[in-house]
């Protein structure tokens, strides 16, 4: 799989270099001033530093959850994904849904949680026992 590129907006870049960098175990690549590179799971992210970020705070029901319509992530191996959820919940982050078990014996079933940065952004993380099933109907 190829990586993907994503830019978002940042309200400020010390606390997004800890919370991607610190928090997460993002590495950094190119920065300056303005803008920040992540290695997001092989993913190129760029936090682009802006006056006033402007979130979407809209959200669909999914699941019994109010699920943020802009948000972005990466999927993770199973044992992965329990492990960054743990180190999230020991580090007392306050979740926009907490990590729990999703189509519970459905197709598609998967781990997810989602969470926001500093800025406001909706970050969700999320796994499949079966990556097969990422894509089923």
């Amino acid at each position: 799989m190829t990586p993907f590129h994503l830019a978002f907006p940042v309200k400020n870049l010390e606390k997004t270099r800890s919370f991607y960098g610190d928090l997460l175990g993002c590495s950094i690549g190119r920065t300056s001033d303005r803008w920040i590179d992540f290695n997001f799971w092989g993913h190129q992210l760029t936090a682009h530093l802006v006056e006033e970020n402007k979130s979407a705070e809209e959200s669909n029901p999914v699941d019994g959850h109010n699920v943020p319509v802009k948000h972005f992530g990466a999927i993770l191996e199973w044992e992965e994904w329990q492990k960054l959820s743990q180190k999230l919940k020991a580090a007392e982050i306050k979740f926009v849904i907490e990590p729990y078990i999703r189509f519970e014996g459905e197709v598609g079933e998967q781990a997810t949680m989602f969470f926001l940065d500093p800025s406001g952004n909706a970050v969700e993380f999320k796994s499949f026992k079966d990556f097969d099933q990422i894509f089923a109907t």
